[in-house]
């Protein structure tokens, strides 16, 4: 039994840095809120749709909890999503996209998002489907255009 919790632990250790590696995070020289605007704007201007966004503080803050500025845009291309869909119908658990948008401790604005690289990993979809590769680069440019400094 002891050895079963150790293999557990070692597991579960080894799968946090695979995790974060699959995490992409950029800094923001504007506020939560400005960025979201600026990376709806560049979503909606690259023919995307924005399905929501999500105010996660000022969900917090119905509950009467405090929690710093953190918004979450949710867009995606069907012509890019669909694809992955029916090549494995659970990516739909990571579609549309999502971009996090939040001020740390610091007072510090970053973006992050996560890497379309582990659908392949996660959904067992072919790691060289070219729409990973587009949706990777569409998060990229996206973000790096919404954090561009004018």
């Amino acid at each position: 039994m002891f050895r079963g919790i150790l293999f557990s632990l070692a597991a579960m250790t080894m799968a946090v840095p695979a995790l974060a590696a699959e995490l992409i995070t950029k800094t923001s020289p504007y506020s939560v809120h400005e960025t979201v605007d600026r990376l709806e704007a560049a979503v909606t201007e690259a023919g995307a749709t924005v399905f929501a966004r999500v105010d996660h503080a000022e969900g917090a803050k119905k509950v009467d909890m405090e929690l710093r500025p953190t918004m979450l845009l949710i867009f995606g291309n069907p012509k890019l999503g669909t694809p992955a869909m029916q090549d494995a119908q659970t990516a739909g658990l990571d579609l549309p996209l999502r971009v996090l948008t939040y001020s740390d401790a610091s007072g510090d604005v970053h973006v992050t998002y996560r890497d379309p690289v582990a659908l392949s990993e996660d959904h067992g979809i072919a790691a060289d489907a070219d729409y990973l590769s587009k949706m990777a680069g569409a998060l990229d440019k996206l973000t790096s255009k919404a954090i561009a400094k004018d």
